[in-house]
């Protein structure tokens, strides 16, 4: 039991850290892509960000994570397992091809594969909305499905707006829009680290739960260190392929698109943190560059790629379900 948990909690922040290297496009594409960053200092920033985020947010999101298991501590260990290696492998397949796929659907996808398989549907704790937060898989499926949507109108909006605004002073002020988005750029790190750090604080705590370490489900101090810590140092390795794909694969983005597409997907991401939804943070970036893109001109967005994007999305659930349930035997064998 014991060699399995620690194994288990090792496994956990090495899917923080794929997910940061996977997930460093979310906050430094578009500053890069639009020239107002070089990518070495664009990577400082996104990591101070992530690392800040998973401190200051808070643990609504860790809470609903956590509560997605229902299943005897033996059994939990083995399921989380199974679920954060099969993640692992699909953030890694996705990265090699820069496709932006999401850590959170492969992790629930990954959990509900492995306790439909250790328990049945009994093992999954399907939820909804509690006082208009989600729960369970149902909540989370929700939170997931929604944001992209809500990223896209939002960052469609404000660009409709901004360019508006600013259609006669386009170039006087080239200058003071590079330099805020380093700021929007750093909002998006923190909100990102926010909320992707929050799910494996939720596993981790999860698991100690589960074996007895800890009698209630409140996150450790240590965990939120080891979580963000992981998360900082994957974002330092940076997705190139990926921000490659979000900068430039999508739309080719002026400065205030850039400005424009972080405020939204920040402002998305850190209110689905407080209200404890896990989200994509790679689609509602990615969603809301299309929204961006579109409001322009729809001839202007790279649908391939998008296209591409959205089969690399619908397919990431039942892959890693179906991994999360290969790998669940052996776990178990530990």
């Amino acid at each position: 039991m014991e060699v399995a948990l620690l194994l288990a909690i090792a496994t956990a922040f090495a899917f923080d850290l794929t997910n940061g290297f996977h997930d460093s496009a979310n906050s430094i594409a578009a500053l890069v892509a639009t020239g107002a960053a070089r990518p070495g200092h664009a990577l400082i920033l996104a990591a101070a960000g992530n690392f800040a985020g998973p401190l200051l947010v808070g643990t609504a999101v860790a809470d609903t994570v956590g509560g997605v298991v229902e299943l005897p501590a033996e059994a939990t260990v083995t399921a989380v397992g199974a679920a954060l290696t099969a993640a692992i492998a699909w953030n890694l397949l996705t990265w090699w091809f820069g496709l932006p796929s999401s850590s959170s659907h492969a992790l629930v996808g990954g959990l509900v594969g492995a306790c439909l398989i250790a328990a049945g549907t009994d093992g999954v704790r399907w939820g909804g909305f509690t006082d208009g937060r989600p729960t369970g898989v149902v909540g989370i499926l929700t939170a997931l499905a929604l944001s992209p949507v809500m990223g896209a109108l939002a960052c469609a909006l404000l660009v409709a707006f901004a360019w508006r605004l600013m259609r006669r002073a386009r170039r006087r002020a080239l200058a003071p829009v590079r330099g805020a988005e380093w700021g929007t750029a750093a909002m998006l790190a923190f909100s990102h680290g926010g909320n992707d750090a929050q799910k494996t604080m939720g596993v981790v705590t999860l698991l100690l739960v589960a074996s007895g370490h800890l009698s209630e489900f409140t996150v450790p101090l240590w965990v939120k260190l080891m979580a963000a810590t992981s998360l900082t140092i994957g974002t330092a390795f940076g997705g190139w392929r990926i921000v490659r794909t979000v900068g430039r694969g999508v739309f080719r983005m002026t400065p205030l698109d850039g400005l424009v597409s972080q405020s939204g997907a920040a402002g998305v991401i850190l209110g689905a943190s407080l209200v404890g939804a896990p989200v994509s943070t790679t689609h509602v970036v990615a969603a809301g560059v299309v929204g961006v893109g579109a409001q322009h001109r729809t001839r202007h967005v790279h649908w391939r790629v998008v296209k591409e994007m959205g089969l690399a999305w619908i397919v990431t659930l039942p892959v890693t379900g179906l991994l999360g349930a290969a790998l669940f035997p052996v776990w178990e064998a530990i």
